[in-house]
């Protein structure tokens, strides 16, 4: 970084190789351990207020130990990678950046992201660079294929080098890994589709894909060091995690500490899983969803978010970008839609180009895709938790500064259904508005 493009306050990379290094700098080092605080990374507030989570060294070397464990080709080709995951989260710094750093890899910083004007910049990168590993959230991944699909020599210089796809931070709909099975198979490559799954609270990784998968939803097996606890609650098995990875507590809150730790030691880390052949648990683990957002609806019924939310997106494709799922103390479940504008204009050739978002949303073509993946989500649900009877497609897409959408790209259920209550209200109205669409 040249001397002119540094923010004030800030140092820049020359300067530091510059400064001779003195006794005390060594001094410093000798002291460090793994027990030493090496920095905090707050929580994304999507279940709770952000907390302050200690992260160590011992955590921080021995997930990317773990990693290079169950991924030995990292040692034998260090990774390249190109990259937009912020590094005040756990997925883009502790994941992916050690990961080059452990690995002498090669890390493209991209400037764009899975955002409205911004995904354009991703684009313009991955046209420069072929990455070897490539990382992104579900969100990211949507409007990838997208852009893939559309666009056939950015596919080709996308794949050229491309080793493993990998997805996390939310769960994957089968239709969009079904569409880079088509994307691979297109170009008669051997690409790998992962998962992983753990918390800023881990280092972040608990499980792992290490092995060919057939489909989405598999978040793996316990990575090396770390013992997972399954433990019955309301019809699910919570995720207990105890090892090297996990954080030692809240910054200057025991309090939370304390409420996050079982007496045996285990982090409750607030999340469900099943196995994905419960005849052969070395086939993985499953994501089953957030507890803290499952909900019941007036009739007693649990409604699991996670799972229903995955069905819903892959019924709705290609409509759905994301959902997010109403009904608390309700008669019934409902969808608030974040629609894919594209996908829904593509429907849509009798309308100008220019046409407004709300003229587009409202197209018969488009509200009768919607009207025809709920009817099939409904038909083949098992009862009223496993379906919605109402959906309402939002021109407005998700806001990241009212925290609607995570820096990680991911949709903060709270936060949406928060911010808009009263099209949640729409949703219970008797009559239905005529945006809504019902089954």
């Amino acid at each position: 970084m040249c001397s002119r493009n540094v923010p004030a306050g800030a140092t820049s990379f020359g300067a530091l190789l510059a400064t001779p290094a003195t006794p005390a700098v060594d001094r410093a080092f000798a002291h460090v351990g793994p027990d030493t605080v090496a920095k905090l990374l707050f929580t994304s507030g999507s279940t709770g207020e952000p907390k302050g989570v200690i992260n160590n060294h011992r955590m921080l070397c021995s997930n990317q130990q773990a990693i290079r464990q169950v991924w030995p080709f990292l040692t034998r080709e260090p990774p390249i990678i190109l990259d937009w995951l912020p590094w005040s989260h756990t997925f883009g710094s502790n994941h992916n950046f050690n990961m080059v750093l452990a690995n002498g890899g090669t890390l493209y910083i991209d400037e764009g992201k899975p955002a409205p004007g911004l995904f354009d910049k991703s684009v313009a990168n991955l046209r420069e660079v072929a990455p070897t590993l490539y990382f992104n959230v579900p969100r990211g991944f949507d409007v990838l294929a997208w852009a893939l699909e559309q666009d056939p020599a950015l596919a080709d210089h996308f794949f050229s080098r491309l080793k493993m796809l990998f997805y996390a931070a939310a769960a994957l709909p089968q239709n969009l890994w079904e569409r880079f099975e088509h994307l691979i198979q297109a170009r008669g490559k051997n690409v790998a589709m992962v998962s992983a799954w753990g918390a800023t609270e881990t280092a972040p990784m608990v499980t792992t894909v290490h092995f060919r998968i057939d489909r989405a939803g598999v978040m793996g097996l316990p990575a090396p060091g770390c013992e997972l606890l399954m433990v019955p609650s309301n019809g699910k098995l919570e995720l207990r995690v105890r090892g090297p990875n996990v954080t030692p507590g809240y910054w200057k809150r025991p309090d939370l500490t304390r409420e996050a730790f079982d007496e045996d030691g285990f982090y409750k880390i607030g999340d469900a899983g099943r196995f994905a052949d419960p005849a052969d648990p070395a086939k993985g683990i499953e994501f089953d969803g957030r507890l803290a957002e499952d909900f019941k609806l007036s009739s007693g019924t649990w409604v699991h978010v996670g799972v229903l939310r995955v069905k819903a997106v892959s019924a709705l494709a290609p409509i759905a970008q994301d959902i997010v799922i109403t009904g608390h103390d309700r008669d019934y479940a409902a969808f608030l839609v974040f629609p894919n504008l594209a996908a829904c204009r593509a429907l849509c050739p009798d309308l100008a180009a220019d046409a407004p978002a709300t003229a587009v949303l409202n197209h018969p073509a488009v509200r009768e895709r919607v009207h025809a993946g709920m009817r099939a989500l409904a038909q083949s649900g098992t009862g009223s938790s496993t379906y919605a009877a109402r959906a309402l497609l939002m021109a407005e897409p998700p806001s990241i500064d009212a925290s609607e959408i995570t820096d990680k790209g991911y949709i903060n259920q709270r936060a949406v259904l928060k911010r808009r209550a009263a099209l949640v209200e729409s949703l219970y109205r008797n009559p239905a508005d005529a945006e809504v669409v019902s089954i």
